[in-house]
């Protein structure tokens, strides 16, 4: 890259985190007046789409018919921080999105997502997250719609790593079908190794939903649902799967395990 393409990536970034944190800013103070989550989720979602279109990111979004109306539980790949802001502009008001409990430490950030409804999952105290695990069940049970990255963090290299089982253990448990979602482009619109964002055109892909045979086992069912999502989302992002790399499988797990 020359130093102008280097200048022009710096001014360009600053630009976009600039807009982030004037919209981001505005977002929160309408979220902690406004009463009613679905009005607040609502909100979110058009102040999600402003900064992407200011910041010149474009979506492709495509299959939102194939969403139930129905609870359900969305499922999708990880590749970028910015994922999470993709989706809060597409998806509909129901769905609430299942994050670290790390993120309740950034400043702004977790006041934000707090108000958006958004559930937070300790992944390193095992008692917490069990905790964590039956407080989304009740929700997923009491007629919620959840989003989920089972892949539960993103290295930089592209592809798909294992998918934990927790999103799907609780969609077998609540009778919900399981809809995969593709994310494509997000990995150059803000790549995991660097602090520039950049313009760019972002596809969304929603894949047709995957309902659990009548099993006697919730595990049965769950890693039915599992491994048909995985296999589907791997097909449709055309990435390779990570858990054959023995390297790179391991370095995703140190992170999610950090």
């Amino acid at each position: 890259m020359t130093l102008i393409n280097r200048f022009l990536l710096a001014l360009y970034g600053i630009y976009a985190w600039s807009t982030f944190l004037l919209i981001g800013t505005g977002t929160l103070l309408l979220l902690l007046v406004l009463p009613g989550l679905r009005l607040r989720r609502t909100i979110g979602c058009y102040c999600a789409r402003a900064w992407l279109t200011v910041a010149g990111v474009r979506i492709d979004y495509a299959g939102a018919d194939l969403l139930p109306d129905s609870p359900s539980v969305i499922v999708a790949n990880h590749s970028s921080y910015i994922d999470g802001v993709l989706l809060k502009a597409v998806l509909p008001a129901r769905f609430g999105f299942v994050i670290k409990k790390e993120m309740v430490r950034v400043p702004l950030a977790g006041l934000l997502l707090r108000r958006l409804g958004a559930e937070f999952v300790d992944r390193f105290n095992r008692h917490s997250g069990a905790m964590d695990a039956r407080r989304l069940m009740r929700a997923a049970s009491g007629g919620g719609s959840l989003v989920f990255f089972p892949e539960g963090t993103f290295i930089d290299k592209p592809g798909l790593s294992r998918f934990h089982g927790g999103a799907f253990t609780i969609a077998a448990r609540a009778r919900m079908p399981v809809v995969p979602l593709v994310i494509h482009g997000a990995r150059h619109v803000l790549p995991g190794n660097s602090i520039w964002p950049r313009p760019g055109r972002v596809q969304i892909e929603v894949l047709t939903p995957i309902t659990a045979p009548e099993l006697d086992e919730h595990s049965a069912a769950a890693n039915f649902q599992r491994d048909h999502c995985r296999a589907k989302i791997l097909l449709a992002l055309g990435e390779p799967d990570l858990t054959l790399d023995d390297g790179v499988a391991a370095l995703a797990a140190r992170r999610t395990n950090a």
